[in-house]
């Protein structure tokens, strides 16, 4: 796969580094040229261009790539580089670097932007997730399915503690994706019964986020 990065900050190095070393080719692009310094990232490909700038994407031959990845610190220039790369250059994926909460709104398909990555907002999910019993912690977002990836750490109250999770009656079009329970990952089994404490992640429309609140914590979240 060949992903182009605009910008190659910290943010941008360290994802060029693990994306290499899962066997991907990677482009630097960078309009600083005290930013681009290939000894950095030696594997990447590395261009002094500016990532807004249509002359400079033909360049980068962004028509090749699977994706592109809006990494720089100024979001008006991430939502340029993601909805050029969209258009004109017709890039299957586009992920968008969030660096103000305000803007976040912004960064959806109208912008050319399919994945949207919130650095506040993980932090504050990381952080609920991390004290929350009972109720349910947004931590992704899929722009193109209209889901969102959720976490409930199930309340010793639960009504269904205990029981086999093929007797939950769980809201149309939420899936159960795992259990983490006792430092171990659990592939949901509809005989298997839940227990109270366990992480259950799921995929979940939004409109569908009330009603599991509600099935699996009732207590919590009254109707």
């Amino acid at each position: 796969m060949r992903v182009a990065i605009a910008g190659a900050g910290a943010v941008g190095r360290s994802i060029a580094r693990e994306l290499i070393h899962n066997g991907h080719e990677v482009l630097l692009i960078d309009k600083n040229p005290r930013s681009v310094m290939p000894d950095r990232v030696p594997d990447a490909e590395w261009l002094l261009a500016d990532s807004c700038e249509m002359s400079s994407l033909e360049e980068a031959r962004l028509d090749t790539c699977d994706v592109v990845i809006a990494a720089t610190g100024d979001d008006k220039a991430n939502l340029v580089t993601a909805l050029l790369a969209k258009t004109e250059f017709g890039v299957p994926r586009t992920v968008g670097r969030v660096n103000h909460p305000n803007n976040e709104w912004l960064f959806t398909e109208a912008w050319g932007v399919d994945v949207n990555v919130s650095t506040p907002r993980i932090m504050s999910a990381l952080v609920e997730e991390a004290v929350t019993v009972g109720d349910l912690v947004r931590l992704f977002t899929f722009r193109q399915g209209n889901a969102n990836l959720v976490e409930m750490t199930l309340p010793e109250d639960s009504p269904y503690v205990g029981k086999p999770m093929g007797l939950i009656p769980f809201p149309d079009n939420c899936a159960l994706v795992t259990i983490l329970r006792d430092g171990q990952v659990y592939v949901p089994d509809s005989e298997q019964p839940v227990e109270a404490g366990d992480e259950l992640l799921f995929v979940v429309p939004a409109e569908g986020e009330d009603e599991l609140e509600r099935l699996l914590a009732p207590s919590s979240h009254p109707s």
